[in-house]
């Protein structure tokens, strides 16, 4: 635990705060410089990794596409496949899509229709949870390609929005930082 612990404390130093980014209200919290740094994003890795390396993970799921950053990286230390959900029009081939709301607007998700194989466990993977509208499309569709959803997995949390509510009961999730 306390290996952890200095991990959220390292990760809290370096998240920046942008103030009325993308519009007037909104508080962006930019993990942009974990990517920076080598050292804090290895042990992020490394916290990824040893959390699902004995939970049968089938396949790594990023959101797009600051979850990809976490994703890629834990696919490869597991040794599975890699499946991006994409903002809508962005993929090719047969995709499923959902329309869902967020914090300041509308968007849309896709996944590649083939991409998961029914039953297949999945770890999904973003940088923030904030009012869970992501999180739940990005779950809508895992449920429709017929994926196990073992867990959701988030560098940020916001909590006052409780976006955890848009995540399925019984779908564990987790959370590093806090605010």
């Amino acid at each position: 635990m306390a290996q952890h612990q200095g991990l959220v404390e390292k990760l809290d130093k370096v998240v920046r705060q942008y103030p009325d980014f993308p519009q007037k209200g909104i508080l962006f919290r930019d993990v942009h410089p974990i990517m920076s740094d080598p050292a804090i994003r290895k042990e992020l890795q490394d916290y990824y990794a040893t959390q699902y390396q004995a939970q049968d993970i089938d396949v790594v799921v990023g959101l797009d596409s600051r979850g990809y950053y976490f994703g890629v990286p834990l696919a490869d230390r597991l040794n599975v496949p890699f499946v991006p959900i994409r903002k809508g029009g962005k993929l090719p081939g047969a995709t499923y899509k959902i329309e869902y709301a967020k914090e300041y607007g509308k968007d849309s998700l896709e996944i590649q229709i083939e991409a998961i194989k029914p039953g297949q466990r999945v770890v999904v993977l973003d940088d923030l949870l904030a009012t869970g509208g992501t999180i739940g499309g990005a779950c809508q569709l895992l449920e429709k390609v017929g994926a196990v959803i073992v867990a959701c997995e988030f560098v940020i949390e916001l909590v006052d929005l409780d976006g955890k509510k848009q995540i399925p009961q019984g779908v564990k999730y987790n959370s590093l930082l806090k605010y």
